[in-house]
């Protein structure tokens, strides 16, 4: 019988629909208990992760068997590919499943940042009214979000941008200006530059790679419109933390929300603790239930259909 090893966790549903013919060690604890997911590796043949198991070379040369992983998500980058591709093990995420729940954070975090209205409960209720102070907040109408990367969760971030009257700008090296989706969608192609200095909320959506890494440096952000706001959900290590940090203490951006970070989880006394007008989230924007469910019986499908075609 074939056995199947998830890390993390994962919706009941799409775990018991993968009961039925296979050996199943459901641990989601195992990510904080590598030794644990090392021991049971050697006879397994899936492995179903999220984005805190580290599938590297060692996990890798410890699964013999192994010959499919499914990521219970989009990002690719605690996962060996090169290393999955050489071995012939099939990886597998979440296209798409969990867009909507990044849209919606996206969006909504965006339109809460620009109006700076919600922090304010422990002071009226202990009698404070700071009413002038936040009636400065901002509205979205009219507004730009400016979008890195527009692929399928920027392009459902823009709809929804759009359908709160605000203006999208987007900057996506692999889209050529004149292709047809700029049209479709009635957002602007610009130049990452070009982006930044017009925009009033900017939300990241690239992967992390080597030409991404801290892709917003001190220099870019310090391009940024003054004022603006920045999102990121994408991956951590396209911000440079300290730079941001400072660019929020110094008054030069008007906030930010944070939901990935270069270490997760987040270590305490980090550069980005006690900054003002900061949000942080811990790497859920596109986990919600709906979401999960999605994402986890999609993955859950793929994973058994790939194991019963195996000869």
């Amino acid at each position: 019988m074939k056995r199947i090893c998830i890390s993390e966790f994962m919706d009941d549903a799409a775990v018991q629909a993968l009961r039925a013919g296979f050996d199943l060690r459901y641990e989601p604890g195992w990510v904080d208990r590598r030794a644990e997911l090392l021991d049971a590796l050697p006879g397994a043949q899936a492995l179903i992760v999220r984005n805190r198991t580290q599938v590297d070379a060692a996990l890798l040369a410890g699964a013999p068997s192994l010959r499919v992983v499914g990521r219970l998500g989009v990002g690719l980058d605690n996962i060996d590919v090169d290393a999955c591709r050489e071995r012939g093990i099939r990886v597998i995420p979440a296209a798409g499943a969990n867009a909507r729940s990044v849209a919606e954070y996206v969006v909504t975090t965006a339109a809460l940042l620009l109006r700076g209205a919600y922090g304010s409960s422990a002071q009226v209720a202990a009698g404070q009214w700071p009413r002038a102070r936040l009636s400065e907040g901002r509205e979205a109408l009219g507004k730009t979000l400016g979008l890195v990367g527009f692929g399928d969760i920027g392009r459902q971030a823009a709809a929804l941008a759009q359908a709160f009257g605000m203006q999208v700008a987007a900057f996506d090296p692999m889209l050529a200006a004149d292709d047809p989706v700029w049209a479709r969608t009635g957002v602007r192609s610009v130049a990452l530059d070009t982006l930044l200095a017009q925009a009033d909320a900017v939300s990241l959506h690239v992967p992390l790679v080597p030409a991404t890494r801290h892709l917003l440096d001190a220099q870019r952000i310090a391009g940024m419109k003054r004022g603006a706001v920045l999102i990121n959900t994408a991956r951590g290590g396209v911000v440079d933390e300290a730079a941001l940090a400072q660019a929020l203490r110094d008054g030069h951006l008007g906030g930010a929300a944070l939901d990935v970070f270069e270490r997760e989880p987040l270590p305490a006394g980090s550069v980005l603790a006690d900054v003002p007008n900061l949000i942080l989230t811990p790497h859920i924007g596109g986990v919600t239930q709906e979401a999960n469910a999605r994402v986890s019986m999609m993955i859950a499908q793929q994973v058994r259909q790939t194991l019963e075609d195996m000869t």
